[in-house]
């Protein structure tokens, strides 16, 4: 195939989208299977499959030196694996066993992935441990397909809703034992030489996400090379990749006063006429893009304990106005990477899914969900619109779940 898109949900397990479905539809409509209500799940402009599968890391429990970028205590602590038939043959059916898919098992304790994990099997085709960017459980290199393809010309694109080099963008690429080294994971996706790859990578062509705004004096996390400042991109290195300063990308960020909309809008024109990458960068506090929520009103409710309730997120009319949409970033990505080249690749990640199902709060996964959906939608539009689908393949998955359980899905409903 000449495109290719990765759209991953991150931490949209069978259930989560099953509440997004009963909330967009207001009915209960399936019990189990691919269910319907969503376009991702209703679309047949294409032939489309349906399927799931265990995304069990190696294992957990992985010590590293992120300075030296090693590991050094290869198998972890806890190995990771999945029995069916404790944790049950498919999403919908309900285990008995209620301790063992959260790893809690007395008899038989395992290890469940995380997102790193999860996106390197996604991106790399390997299991790892848990914290691991495309490196296996010793800590060795492995290649991911993205880099594989660029090699043969094709051209590489990055989204997400959440921060630019949080896990599973970063699986997309880039290299490193630990996924909280996130200026290195930027400087590999930028092509800015990094801790991993001191000579820098090539870079990725397109890279639009979240982390505006996120600042940090100091985090420990990210290894003796970390610069002060935002948390994701510092200040040196955005000056770096910068046409301004003689770098590749045009670059759109946040900017006060003005849409989001209209500032990456501008940029992608730029980026085509004058055959630049693309570097979009947005966000709120927090470093994600601001919940659509479940009606859609952009008002969260609070989130029900993770340790402790917080209070809900609030909106100022800027943070709407000065941000942008996952639809809006995945079709500017599209739009830069058909200008480049007839070839190319995608990843799209609804990141905030998982945000949203960390905090317990399912106002805000139902949303994220739907923002997601909407993405999708509008990115089958342009697929429609563009030579259709004879050269292009699409694969849309979760990478890991989070245990939802719907006692009343008649709730969601109304």
């Amino acid at each position: 195939k000449k495109r290719i898109i990765l759209f991953v949900f991150d931490g949209m397990d069978w259930q989560t989208t099953r509440a997004a479905a009963i909330a967009k539809t207001r009915q209960v409509g399936y019990e189990e299977g691919r269910g319907s209500g969503l376009h991702f799940q209703d679309y047949r402009g294409t032939t489309t499959d349906f399927g799931f599968f265990v995304t069990s890391p190696h294992n957990s429990g992985t010590s590293r030196n992120v300075d030296r970028q090693i590991v050094t205590s290869p198998g972890g602590k806890v190995p990771g694996g999945y029995d069916v038939t404790r944790g049950g043959p498919t999403p919908w059916q309900a285990t008995d066993d209620l301790p063992y898919p959260i790893g809690k098992s007395e008899t038989d304790p395992h290890a469940y992935t995380d997102s790193a994990a999860s996106a390197t099997s996604l991106c790399s085709g390997i299991k790892t441990y848990n914290d691991a960017v495309n490196v296996d459980f010793s800590g060795r290199e492995v290649l991911p397909i993205a880099r594989t393809l660029q090699a043969e010309g094709y051209a590489i694109g990055v989204v997400t809703s959440v921060p630019i080099s949080h896990a599973t963008p970063a699986c997309a690429y880039a290299n490193n034992v630990d996924r909280n080294d996130y200026q290195d994971l930027t400087r590999d996706l930028l092509g800015i030489p990094s801790v991993f790859h001191p000579g820098g990578l090539n870079g990725v062509d397109v890279l639009i996400g979240a982390g505006w705004g996120e600042v940090e004096d100091k985090d420990g996390s990210q290894g003796a090379n970390f610069v002060p400042g935002n948390r994701y991109l510092s200040d040196d290195d955005l000056a770096r990749v910068s046409v301004d300063s003689g770098g590749k990308y045009v670059v759109a960020q946040r900017t006060a006063g003005e849409s989001g909309s209209d500032v990456l809008a501008t940029a992608v024109q730029q980026a085509i006429e004058g055959k630049h990458r693309l570097f979009g960068y947005f966000g709120i506090t927090g470093g994600h893009l601001p919940y659509r929520t479940a009606d859609g009103d952009y008002a969260p409710v609070r989130s029900v304990g993770n340790p402790n309730t917080a209070k809900p997120e609030v909106y100022s009319p800027e943070d709407l106005r000065e941000n942008v949409t996952l639809s809006d970033m995945a079709l500017a990505a599209i739009k830069v990477l058909d200008a480049q080249s007839q070839r190319w690749w995608l990843m799209v990640e609804a990141g905030d899914v998982d945000w949203a199902n960390h905090s317990n709060n399912i106002d805000n996964s139902i949303g994220a969900v739907i923002s997601g959906d909407e993405a999708f939608k509008s990115v089958t539009e342009w697929i429609e619109q563009h030579g259709g689908w004879d050269d292009t393949a699409l694969i849309l998955t979760a990478d890991h779940g989070h245990y939802l359980t719907i006692d009343k899905p008649e709730m969601l409903a109304h």
